[in-house]
């Protein structure tokens, strides 16, 4: 709260033209806007080029510039900015701001530290009984008066800086001479180290376990590729038998049908020529002339009606498919071993 505070007043200690804090003297604008003197009078030197300066023998007269944060046209005497009013509170301000910020921060900080029993009373005294800073009015009235306590100061001095145990709290045993006694800022200055080297062996631990999922990754990224290749390999194997034995089948097929086309157009052309054989013994048996009907027996190629018909009808028709022959179930295959090895594929232990 206390830097948010500080912060805010240095803004309002902001000189609108040099965009510093303001540098003594200050003067204020017949507006009560602020300048520092250095800068109000550049602003009016270049307003009025022509005014002369301070130290000149002759007496000009007045000028006049405009105030750069509301443009309030300010008016000069002769004096010029010399004539304008020093603001000796904002100076004043400026000074505290300025004695306010050297302070050391942690003197800040403790003059802020209160009592949370009493809200009123600083903490200034250090309970030895219960290693915990506290007030006065607590020894007195509250939870430690039946403690020993210590001023807070000595108490730092010597946990801090390692200062002669003292102020009726125990007292640091003797050491042998060969081994300097260990003051508390060594040993919180040996506890930091430790924790730093700590940190590191941490850090170190983490940065080997980072590397590690690196080569899991990079690992796991190249055993997906050999199975995924291993098991194209085998898509392309069943792929090329399956072509293998489609073929087979498509070959046989194409050969029997072969043959049986052939088997029907045999017979069909046999067929034709009953057809037509029929056709002409129908006309010869219509036809009323002798003649006529002697020579259409002739036209068929027999002496009688009866041997071109008896010729046609013992022609041998025994060629034709056997039973089952239109059957292709030869060609079934059993992979439910090959499925079964497949469903079983595991990863070999130790490769």
């Amino acid at each position: 709260a206390e830097a948010r505070s500080m912060e805010s007043l240095e803004k309002q200690l902001i000189c609108p033209i040099c965009l510093e804090m303001f540098s003594k003297p200050v003067v204020i604008l017949p507006c009560q806007h602020n300048l520092c003197r250095k800068c109000a009078n550049d602003v009016f030197q270049a307003s009025n080029p022509l005014w002369q300066s301070r130290g000149s023998s002759a007496v000009p007269s007045g000028g006049r510039f405009r105030c750069p944060s509301c443009r309030h046209e300010v008016v000069l005497d002769r004096h010029g900015v010399y004539g304008l009013q020093r603001n000796l509170l904002v100076e004043n301000i400026i000074d505290i701001y300025k004695q306010e910020s050297a302070r050391p921060l942690h003197a800040k900080a403790e003059q802020h530290l209160m009592c949370e029993e009493h809200e009123d009373e600083r903490i200034n005294i250090y309970c030895l009984r219960c290693e915990a800073p506290t007030c006065s009015l607590c020894k007195v009235f509250g939870a430690h008066k039946d403690c020993e306590v210590a001023p807070l100061p000595a108490v730092y001095q010597r946990q801090k800086v390692g200062g002669p145990r003292g102020l009726g709290g125990p007292r640091v045993p003797a050491q042998p001479p060969s081994r300097p006694p260990l003051c508390p800022q060594s040993e919180l200055s040996d506890g930091i180290a430790m924790l730093v080297a700590g940190n590191d062996r941490i850090q170190a631990i983490i940065t080997q376990m980072e590397e590690i999922c690196h080569t899991i990754e990079e690992n796991g990224r190249r055993q997906k590729q050999h199975v995924g290749l291993r098991f194209d390999a085998l898509y392309g194997i069943l792929e090329e038998r399956k072509k293998e034995l489609l073929q087979s089948i498509a070959a046989e097929q194409e050969a029997k049908l072969q043959r049986v086309r052939g088997l029907i157009r045999q017979y069909g052309d046999h067929l034709e020529a009953s057809s037509k054989l029929v056709e002409s013994a129908i006309q010869a048996m219509e036809e009323p002339q002798m003649a006529v009907y002697l020579q259409v027996l002739r036209g068929m190629g027999a002496g009688t009606a009866l041997g071109p018909i008896t010729d046609m009808s013992k022609a041998s028709m025994s060629s034709r498919p056997e039973p089952g022959y239109e059957n292709m179930d030869h060609f079934s295959i059993n992979v439910d071993y090959v499925a079964e090895m497949l469903r079983t594929i595991e990863f070999q232990t130790g490769a």
